[in-house]
């Protein structure tokens, strides 16, 4: 059979130690993922212009648009949908 001895109660304490440890370190992570996953469920920035949602039209939106009005030609213009 096996030999015991004062080495095998110090095994065992050291394999559980170590399987203990495992176990709270995969609890935090878990712990950690779950809150940043219910933190930043959903949010989103987007880039559009302050104001434009109520135009009339697009050409509208755009005139209204004080970034753009510099950039707006209106022999060239383009809409992407």
């Amino acid at each position: 059979g096996e030999v015991e001895g004062p080495t095998a109660g110090a095994d065992v304490a050291v394999i559980g130690g170590v399987i203990a440890a495992v176990v709270f370190v995969l609890i935090c992570l878990l712990v950690v993922m779950v809150r940043y996953m219910y933190r930043h469920k959903g949010t989103y920035h987007t880039n559009e212009a302050k104001g434009t949602e109520f135009a009339e039209s697009a050409d509208a939106a755009l005139k209204n648009d004080p970034a753009l009005q510099e950039a707006v030609d209106e022999s060239k213009k383009e809409y992407f949908i």
